[in-house]
């Protein structure tokens, strides 16, 4: 008989609390002083996110850390040895960075996207309508094209004259420069408009953003704002309205990384699907000294449209960065070889829980801000389609480097079976042969203006992506 007023659990309670998996917030995992840490760190996440909205810039951003942290171009040596960390940067858009390991023959590889959907200008963009300057654009990526009408828009690229000359252009993001935007219809004239079905809302081709109002005064001038927005560009930039097609420009959410809630618990910004994984990845990797294995973080773009093209996942560029590093670190080594011992990691985000659609999701098997880094297995469509589905024995893996750590972690899926979907760069590092499996933290209004994540769910992301880059 238990002793009288002490606290005992029947041999039924004990075994369920060892056999059951009951979630439960990550939060109340940390003390006071490691919730100042998890603060600490997403202040410079939000930081990175303001400065990183297009892959370019993004790329930028990734290259300056390497080199603040003494990662030495790929193409300024000859050799590498244990614990020597170098980059290469594939057309401004995608990067590798290594940390060479004790065991230089097999990698531990994190991957991350750093594309987000957005407007892209179109090849002749510029018109004139009713007096006013307008642009022409086309979505990028899967977008609810009408959350992206009356939302302030900021302006980044780059242009070539028709000398070759490289202009940039970045507008809006300062409070005192001019913004853009995609003006929608007035409630009181939307009949019409509010019968359409939700995805022709707002059309494609109606995404055409306000450039300019003042006309040119000239009588021999047909299309006078037009001609006085082409104008304004060749005097600030010396472009030409043929310098379009030679251009990348893209429009992106003015607004700034903020803190939700009473308890500044949550972040809202545009671009967290994948920055999120880019900056907490990245810096894992700037703490990492002499692994035991070779660390590598790959920072990849297209990802939002299929991750094909010269400087997407489905390319070779990492197949030729392996022969690149195996020239330099080990010569003799079989760059397949290389690719099918190592492990590898799909950082991204999936769809969190959302209180207001939970009819979308299996709750058994959806992840929740707040409970840690989510593990999914598999991505795709129903049946599977489109995706990889990761070995058991892998799995296991992962687990027992979260179980050693104590870092909090969840397991979901990304919708109903029949409903749900969506692809990672994941099928594309598997089809190395290598080990592969999607980590990343969960997200609420995905591929929106404004995406919404829980700083303790960045924060695990971070402290799993170095576990795994030590293992």
């Amino acid at each position: 008989m238990a002793e009288k007023g002490k606290d005992t659990k029947s041999k039924n309670k004990l075994l369920h609390d060892k056999i059951v998996l009951e979630p439960k917030s990550s939060w109340i995992t940390f003390n006071e002083k490691q919730r100042k840490d998890i603060f600490t760190f997403t202040d410079g996440y939000k930081k990175f996110l303001a400065e990183s909205k297009t892959e370019r810039l993004c790329i930028q951003n990734i290259i300056t850390l390497l080199k603040k942290n003494g990662f030495k171009d790929i193409n300024t040596i000859t050799k590498a040895k244990v614990g020597d960390k170098f980059y290469k940067n594939v057309k401004n858009k995608s990067v590798m960075a290594t940390v060479v390991g004790k065991n230089s023959r097999r990698w531990q590889l994190i991957g991350s996207h750093v594309d987000s959907p957005r407007l892209d200008f179109k090849p002749h963009p510029v018109y004139e309508d009713c007096g006013l300057g307008l642009m022409k654009t086309h979505y990028y990526g899967g977008v609810k094209k009408y959350q992206w009408v009356n939302t302030p828009l900021t302006l980044h690229g780059v242009a070539f004259t028709k000398e070759g000359r490289k202009v940039v252009i970045s507008i809006g993001e300062n409070e005192n420069e001019p913004k853009f935007i995609i003006p929608d219809l007035l409630p009181h004239l939307a009949k019409n408009q509010m019968e359409r079905k939700a995805p022709k809302i707002v059309e494609g081709e109606e995404l055409n953003i306000l450039v300019g109002n003042i006309p040119i005064d000239d009588k021999e001038i047909k299309e006078q704002v037009k001609f006085a927005v082409l104008k304004h560009l060749n005097a600030v930039y010396g472009i030409i309205e043929e310098d379009f097609t030679c251009a990348e420009l893209e429009l992106v959410p003015y607004n700034k990384p903020m803190d939700i809630g009473f308890d500044a618990s949550m972040i809202a910004a545009y671009g967290q699907d994948d920055k999120v994984c880019v900056y907490t990845s990245l810096m894992a990797l700037l703490k990492i000294k002499s692994p035991k294995n070779t660390a590598v973080g790959f920072f990849v773009d297209k990802e939002e449209i299929g991750s094909m093209g010269d400087t997407g996942a489905a390319s070779f560029i990492l197949k030729n960065f392996a022969y690149d590093y195996l020239r330099l670190v080990d010569p003799k080594m079989s760059c397949t070889k290389l690719l099918e011992t190592s492990n590898a990691i799909s950082a991204d985000v999936t769809s969190g829980m959302n209180p207001t659609y939970k009819d979308v999701h299996d709750p058994k098997n959806v992840s929740y801000l707040g409970y840690g880094v989510s593990v999914e297995k598999y991505g795709g469509g129903g049946g599977k389609y489109s995706t990889h589905d990761s070995g058991a024995e892998y799995l296991s893996y992962i687990r027992t480097i979260f179980n050693t750590t104590k870092i909090a972690w969840q397991t979901g899926e990304n919708g109903k079976i029949d409903l749900g979907g969506g692809g990672t760069i994941a099928m594309f590092l598997s089809q190395y042969g290598m080990n592969c499996v999607d980590v990343g933290p969960c997200v609420l209004a995905m591929h929106s203006p404004c995406e919404v994540t829980s700083k303790v769910d960045v924060y695990s992301a971070h402290l799993f992506y170095k576990a795994f880059f030590e293992a």
